[in-house]
């Protein structure tokens, strides 16, 4: 007699013996005992849930004659009768299975339902029972439309399908439709365990373990991979020969890269890493399971107590709680995320194993402040990157730049004048104003967007609100009040050369880009036998490209004057740029411009006989006079 395979030999007779699909078998039970019962069902999930075989119960429960004969629709089919022997060996003429990935065209469809207007021959209904529904053309879906909708009463349909995305929303209307699930590892750990039982086949719990993993949710995937390790174990189910055909990684392998990553031992986990490569496990395997067992890592650490899934017999819990208070939660949650992105990876590089260690080797780069990283006690731990300390400033610049007064701001509110009789426009020489009326008269405060040079900049006393008047005792200390822009510019006489040449470039833009800023944040330090020293804060502004460019825009500019200056960049402090003098014209700019509006009669009467107010930042200078600095 030849042999049956485990998944054909164990597959389930009756709703009883079904594993993991309890929802769907209880409805259908319930259905069946109150006889409602639907003309078409539709059964979803991954391969190897229980789809088809739930197709055979639901037909024998339906045609079931029971074991005296006598027997009518039920719940429970006595598996002894005539039909249910039938089509348990796939005979039963009134049954009928197609394979739509086969038979997946109009004419099959078309040939099928020719035999629903015939009458059942010898059971009670007629089931079609048609696999992988997906695979069916449009136009099979299209003519089986109206027998699906309105079927004959002695007629059944069970659709079955791994992707019901695919299947037409005309069809699933017409369905009763039940979602399969994949099955949990402790599910189908219990189901091999009675297996391997009624098998008398010696097994470890470990080895069993790793084929429920292995199977990922599907029970023929189990009781396959069972038959597999049986033969490849001779007759026996031990965990070094499971672990073996299925490729996997030892988990204490995993559990010694994690325990080196928490000590921040980068010799321990490279010598794992080698370890790995020399045995031949898969690098994607490694990753995948140091995700499994820190995602159950993060739920120790998150819920204190909780399971995280694991079955209590199993010897790595203890392993993974121990690992669990060893890591912060931080460093887990990180080392999860990379181990995710890595095996997406892995495909990318040359040689998976070197893919891997990169991957590792990120996970130490990569730990978070605060981390453990304590070295192993033997050499070659790996430190965290150190924080980039700020570049020391000499004393002598600091002595350079001029310390504004900590004083407060004046107030930017002038008390109401006297004026002339109210005017109906104002001058148009005047600068631009937005004056709108509002129930009360605030406090003005001037408010503006920062002109693009002016980033770097400390914002200017006269932008600041007004502080609030001190408590008479004790003495507040007066807070430090940024000085303005033009406090931060010492003017120079070379500083007047360079910016009246600055301006006369970016005027006939003769510069631009990167070149201009380096003309605009530069100082001119010194002019000796033909070579102009600029002097520059960031290291960003200082090019080739960008001093070539400058240099040749600036020869051109001295060429009637016999000049050819050749430029040398140096870094340090800037007191007296082109920027900054710019930056100084425009804020003074802006303040008389406040000034004129806030002392302007008109305004004033304004704000004091309808409640005006002006718009915080509409006060805009008037733009400056051609040939003059921005």
């Amino acid at each position: 007699m030849s042999y049956l395979v485990l998944a054909r030999k164990y597959r389930p007779r009756n709703f009883s013996e079904m594993v993991g699909q309890s929802h769907v078998v209880q409805a259908l039970s319930n259905a069946l005992g109150t006889q409602r019962l639907h003309h078409a069902y539709l059964f979803t999930g991954t391969r190897g849930v229980g789809k088809t075989t739930i197709s055979r119960i639901l037909a024998k429960s339906l045609n079931c004659l029971g074991a005296d004969g006598q027997g009518g629709i039920t719940a429970t089919p006595c598996g002894v009768c005539q039909a249910c022997t039938d089509i348990d060996s796939g005979r039963f003429v009134d049954y009928t299975e197609l394979d739509a990935a086969s038979n997946r065209g109009v004419d099959e469809i078309a040939q099928l339902l020719e035999q629903a207007v015939y009458k059942p021959v010898v059971g009670r209904f007629k089931v079609f029972m048609i696999d992988e529904v997906h695979m069916l053309t449009n136009t099979a879906f299209n003519a089986m439309l109206k027998t699906l909708e309105e079927p004959p009463e002695y007629l059944k349909f069970v659709l079955a399908t791994t992707d019901p995305q695919k299947v037409p929303a005309t069809v699933l209307s017409r369905c009763l439709q039940f979602n399969l699930r994949p099955m949990a590892p402790e599910t189908i750990l219990e189901h091999l365990v009675q297996v391997l039982r009624a098998e008398n086949i010696e097994s470890e719990p470990q080895a069993l373990r790793l084929l429920a993993r292995a199977a990922r949710g599907s029970m023929r995937d189990a009781l396959s991979l069972t038959d597999q390790a049986i033969a490849f174990g001779s007759g026996q189910l031990q965990e070094a020969s499971v672990r073996q055909m299925l490729g996997s990684v030892d988990r204490s392998y995993v559990f010694q890269l994690l325990d080196a990553l928490a000590r921040g031992d980068g010799k321990s986990v490279v010598e794992t890493s080698e370890v790995l490569r020399l045995n031949g496990l898969s690098a994607a395997s490694t990753l995948e399971e140091m995700a499994t067992v820190l995602q159950r890592m993060a739920v120790l650490q998150a819920v204190p107590g909780m399971d995280a899934g694991d079955d209590a017999a199993d010897p790595e819990v203890a392993a993974t709680a121990r690992l669990a208070q060893t890591m912060p939660a931080d460093e887990t949650q990180l080392l999860y995320s990379l181990c995710l992105h890595g095996r997406a990876e892995l495909g990318l590089a040359p040689d998976d194993y070197a893919a891997l260690t990169m991957v590792l080797l990120r996970l130490l780069a990569f730990k978070p402040p605060g981390a453990m990283t304590a070295a192993a006690a033997q050499g070659g731990a790996v430190e965290p990157p150190k924080k980039p300390q700020p570049e020391s400033v000499p004393a002598s610049a600091v002595a350079a730049r001029p310390v504004a007064a900590s004083v407060a701001p004046p107030a930017l509110v002038r008390p109401p004048v006297a004026a002339p009789p109210v005017r109906q426009n104002l001058e148009e020489n005047r600068p631009s104003a937005l004056v709108q009326r509002a129930p009360t008269a605030p406090d003005f405060v001037a408010s503006r967007e920062p002109l693009p040079w002016e980033d770097a900049l400390p914002m200017p006393a006269s932008a600041l609100p007004a502080a609030p008047a001190p408590p008479p005792a004790p003495a507040p200390v007066a807070a430090p009040v940024l000085p303005p822009a033009a406090a931060l510019v010492t003017n120079s006489p070379l500083g007047d050369v360079w910016t009246a040449l600055v301006n006369r470039m970016v005027a006939a833009e003769t510069i631009g880009a990167l070149a201009r800023e380096l003309a605009l944040q530069s100082e001119l330090r010194t002019q000796a036998d033909g070579v102009w020293t600029l002097r520059v804060e960031r290291e960003s502004l200082n090019q080739a490209a960008a001093r070539e460019k400058l240099q040749l825009a600036l020869q051109a500019v001295l060429q009637d004057s016999g000049q050819a200056p050749t430029l040398v960049v140096e870094l340090g402090p800037v007191g007296d740029s082109p920027a900054r003098r710019n930056a100084a014209a425009a804020q003074e700019r802006q303040r008389l411009a406040e000034e004129t509006i806030q002392n302007d009669p008109f305004v004033q009467d304004m704000m004091r006989d309808w409640g005006a107010r002006i718009v915080p930042g509409s006060i805009k200078p008037l733009a400056p006079v051609a040939g003059k600095p921005i």
